[in-house]
């Protein structure tokens, strides 16, 4: 008798450990479904027009898409490369490809351009000249001081007519590729974010486009010289750590960056100023 109820409570007890670890099991399936389903996307930018766009996409898009976005604002153009490479972002969105190289390159880093967005002209601006042929002799002109978009204002600066460049100046011409100037001009290169405010202190500035934007700037309209956008290398997109490219969240974020419903957003809301890319 005694023998019949140790078997039984035996078996019990393996009938309810066994039953516990079935609800262990499936409270721990539940758990990581909803750690799933909590997951967070967070995707550095620049204010304006990037973060824009993002919220955009995570308020209209992105629910219906699975995933959520955390959007987080950069001031800068080092941080958000900074802050990807250290694994705190999923992506970043406020750079082109030819500066991302240049980053890599210099920093040693190893980030991942996958998906073109929009473009955003570079432009001159001036307080003092209504016109660029009005531009002083010996004026001063800022310009981005980073290694890509100081070239792209030199570039911008001779396509019309500023400055001539020598042959083989590339997208990473300095002031020492300059061959002709003949105002003169003095260059004074500054951090992309302080150009919008250098306008008082200069006589004219090659502004980047979304730093004109949140400075108020009209860049279809009020700046004197702006950049062409065929066959323009400087699309904006969204940018990884290498080997994320193909991440289904990633993945996703990207179609949704190109859909025809953003393409819309950024027609309508920038009015020419920031352009979507094909």
């Amino acid at each position: 008798m005694k023998i019949h109820r140790l078997v039984g409570a035996a078996v019990l007890s393996l009938l309810l450990a066994a039953c516990g670890a079935s609800q262990s099991a499936t409270t721990a399936g539940s758990a990581a479904t909803a750690e799933s389903a909590d997951t967070v996307l967070k995707i550095g930018a620049t204010p304006v027009p990037h973060a824009e766009i993002l919220d955009f996409v995570k308020k209209n898009l992105a629910p219906a898409a699975g995933i959520k976005l955390e959007v987080v604002e950069f001031t800068d153009y080092v941080q958000p490369n900074v802050q990807l490479e250290e694994g705190l972002l999923a992506a970043n969105f406020f750079q082109h490809k030819p500066y991302l190289d240049d980053f890599n390159s210099s920093k040693g880093t190893e980030l991942s351009f996958v998906t073109p967005v929009h473009l955003e002209p570079l432009g001159l601006y001036s307080k003092k000249s209504a016109e660029l042929a009005a531009l002083p002799e010996g004026g001063t002109v800022a310009l981005p001081n980073d290694a890509t978009n100081l070239g792209r204002a030199l570039k911008l600066l001779a396509d019309n007519g500023v400055v001539t460049l020598k042959e083989g100046a590339g997208t990473t011409a300095t002031e020492r590729d300059v061959a002709g100037n003949p105002k003169k001009l003095v260059f004074k290169p500054l951090e992309a974010a302080q150009l919008p405010r250098s306008l008082d202190d200069v006589d004219a500035a090659v502004i980047n486009g979304n730093y004109a934007i949140e400075a108020g700037l009209k860049p279809a309209t009020q700046a004197l010289a702006l950049e062409k956008t065929e066959d323009n290398p400087y699309v904006n997109g969204l940018v990884v750590a290498a080997g994320h490219e193909k991440d289904a969240n990633i993945v996703t974020l990207g179609k949704l960056l190109q859909d025809p419903k953003v393409k819309d957003f950024i027609a309508q809301k920038y009015a020419g100023s920031v352009i979507a890319a094909e």
